[in-house]
């Protein structure tokens, strides 16, 4: 396996204010450095020795690799970066800087922020789509913060020193500025319209329930914290609830079982959410022999568990209606 140099994306003599000096130095000395190191690390990987090497080496190599593909790529997002004029954005990435950061002066404000936090150290301020949150996102990368996993950059600003100090020396500052003025947006914006297309993870699909109706743990804390009127039923198998030492506050415990003999008590004219302990069959199940029987039911996905993970109000199951003494 060999890593590729990829030409220089930008024109340095069209520049404003960064000389052609800067980036061919940036280019062939750094950039170049980062492809050559990480052609050798790969010569190693994938030699002979690498069968009787310790797993000390392994891991050695595997972090060096790392580092240096993240330095090859970034710098290759780096000059692809520039050559523009920073000052005029498409209407594309202007209205998704707007609605993802506020404005786009703010987005500005936030990027330049982080570039200047990083003067004097040494890293990367990214802009990248996170296709998890379906919104772009800033981030700051140096040693002790990687990039976010699943993010993909589309702008990068490198704060490594050897970037700037032939222009500007130690005025960090005022290399961001011309950084920023020099932004090639057209670019970003088909590098966005690119990461667009990357669908986020696979969501917990459940085929068998797929016209069943759910809600999120966040949406249920929701519409408890606003006195929404909702029914909660905790339907957590017998076997499991007899053992557990909470419920949600607000719900009320029902055998999954027994729905039949139950489900006269709640009334149909207020929507009943049902869970389980993991968002799965039972509160599934649940849920839906009480739509059969003309209840606006839904279930609570992630179940329980999902309800503990983001902190919902619980409270202590009253002895008096315990799974393990209710309904015998």
């Amino acid at each position: 396996m060999r890593y590729e140099i990829a030409p220089l994306f930008c024109r340095p003599w069209t520049l404003n204010g960064i000389t052609p000096r800067l980036i061919e130095s940036h280019y062939e000395n750094n950039y170049g450095a980062a492809v050559k190191r990480l052609n050798a690390i790969w010569t190693e990987l994938d030699g002979p020795a690498l069968n009787v090497a310790s797993v000390q080496m392994i891991h050695r190599l595997k972090q060096e690799e790392a580092s240096a593909l993240n330095s090859a790529l970034l710098h290759e997002l780096y000059f692809a970066s520039l050559g523009g004029d920073g000052r005029v954005l498409p209407t594309l990435l202007a209205e998704a800087l707007s609605r993802d950061f506020g404005s786009v002066d703010l987005w500005r404000n936030q990027f330049v922020a982080l570039a200047e936090a990083l003067a004097g150290g040494s890293g990367w301020v990214l802009l990248a789509w996170l296709p998890r949150l379906g919104r772009l996102i800033n981030q700051s990368v140096t040693d002790t913060s990687p990039p976010i996993a699943g993010a993909i950059p589309i702008l990068a600003l490198d704060m490594f020193e050897h970037a700037f100090h032939i222009d500007f020396g130690p005025n960090a500052s005022a290399y961001v500025a011309a950084f920023m003025r020099n932004i090639e947006w057209n670019a970003v914006r088909e590098r966005y319209e690119d990461a667009l297309s990357t669908r986020p993870p696979r969501p917990l699909e459940q085929k068998e329930f797929a016209d069943l109706p759910s809600v999120s743990a966040d949406d249920v804390n929701a519409m408890l914290r606003s006195g929404a009127p909702v029914q909660i039923i905790d339907v957590r198998p017998r076997h499991y609830s007899s053992r557990a030492s909470d419920i949600m506050d607000g719900a009320v415990w029902r055998d999954p079982e027994r729905v039949d003999e139950w489900m006269g008590e709640f009334s149909k004219d207020t929507p009943i959410i049902t869970y389980c302990v993991y968002g799965f069959h039972i509160g599934c199940q649940t849920a839906e022999k009480l739509r059969k029987a003309g209840y606006e039911a839904q279930y609570m996905a992630g179940g329980h568990s999902a309800w503990k993970a983001i902190e919902g109000p619980v409270k202590l199951f009253p002895t008096a209606v315990r799974p393990d003494a209710a309904h015998e």
